[in-house]
């Protein structure tokens, strides 16, 4: 392999360098997605169990709004 005289042993390494700093950078775009995607998981999940627990809390006030009607009877 033949290199051209005009470009330097510093151009290579900068070259390298470079290459070398954009897979780094691509790496580490990468595990910030991953991190995102498992809180949007989580999320998800939360979300979920928490219209549940609305939906029971809202059937123990209609209960207790019974049981006080009861008692408002007696």
């Amino acid at each position: 392999m033949k290199i051209d005289a005009r470009i330097t042993l510093a151009l290579m390494v900068a070259v390298v360098l470079q290459a070398a700093g954009g897979f780094i950078w691509t790496g580490k775009a990468a595990a910030r997605l991953d991190a995102v995607e498992a809180r949007i998981a989580k999320t998800d999940e939360m979300a979920e169990r928490l219209v549940r627990l609305e939906e029971q809390l809202g059937q123990a006030r209609a209960s207790l709004a019974r049981i006080e009607r009861r008692l408002e009877r007696d």
